[in-house]
């Protein structure tokens, strides 16, 4: 399922099944909730409560699928066979591009007339293990190899999620959902690799509305320092958000379709300039 290049193509509908299924799935891996955490489109929304946003601030346009991160735990441990067999069990196959080919690493699940697809991340664990490749762990399932996914084990955040499944049953759980640090490095990261109006647009919007000001996130990036993937991504945000007609201000005002709005350029372009500074950058 191809992507929606600009909000417009964010239905409240697609976005509701997204976060239910989040919820389903966390129904079925309870008792292995700290193996996973939840990472990409889906982490603003739960690290920024939508519903006591004030009126200043906008609301997240959501995402239509869930990232689902694996930690290196489940390798060791060979944990993915039992969340490949609940996940199974609980009406998730592997999903299909669009030669018709099956992807080990997206799964989904049929809702009515609806499909949502789950995709899955784990960090490297050796050198040969190549950002974007795929790391097979069974005959069907698969993980995206992903530098600096370690980092949503050691800054992140539980959440409760309180709503309806995808089956309308109604549910409460806790998930561990990527911290705003290394949501930044991932985000930025993402953004490198494949210069999407949304990572742009997800990446600001947590900037500009995560805790009172820049200095949390700052705060929680500065605890993962040790990491290379920090200082890359660091780099990226340096390079790719510094001014108003830069590429990633850009994008984050294509997506909202404004590509002209300098303010909205500006903004974003201020943020990422506040956020170096609370880091000690120039």
């Amino acid at each position: 399922m191809e992507k929606p290049t600009n909000a417009s193509g964010y239905t409240t509908e697609a976005v509701k099944l997204a976060r239910a299924t989040c919820l389903y799935v966390a129904t079925k891996l309870g008792d292995l909730r700290d193996e996973f955490a939840i990472v990409g489109g889906l982490v603003p929304s739960l690290l920024i409560p939508q519903e006591v946003l004030d009126e200043s601030q906008p609301t997240h346009v959501g995402t239509m699928d869930v990232d689902l991160g694996l930690a290196i735990a489940v390798l060791t441990e060979k944990r993915y066979q039992e969340i490949c067999e609940r996940l199974k069990s609980a009406g998730f196959r592997p999903d299909e591009n669009a030669e018709g080919n099956q992807t080990n690493q997206r799964w989904r699940i049929d809702v009515e007339s609806h499909a949502v697809t789950v995709d899955f991340l784990i960090p490297p664990t050796q050198e040969k293990d190549k950002g974007g490749r795929l790391k097979n762990l069974e005959a069907d399932f698969a993980a995206i190899i992903t530098p600096g996914l370690e980092l949503a084990f050691q800054d992140f955040e539980r959440v409760e999620i309180d709503g309806e499944t995808i089956h309308g049953e109604k549910a409460r759980r806790e998930v561990r959902v990527c911290g705003p640090g290394a949501f930044v490095v991932l985000k930025s990261l993402a953004f490198d690799g494949r210069g999407e109006n949304k990572d742009a647009y997800d990446l600001i919007y947590l900037i500009q509305n995560y805790g009172s000001d820049e200095t949390e996130i700052a705060n929680r990036i500065d605890r993962l320092r040790d990491n290379e993937m920090t200082s890359r991504a660091l780099e990226i945000l340096t390079r790719d958000f510094d001014d108003l007609d830069s590429l990633g201000p850009r994008r984050v005002a294509e997506f909202l379709g404004e590509p002209d709005n300098t303010n909205i350029r500006a903004d974003a372009a201020g943020s990422v300039r506040s956020l170096m500074s609370h880091l000690g950058r120039p």
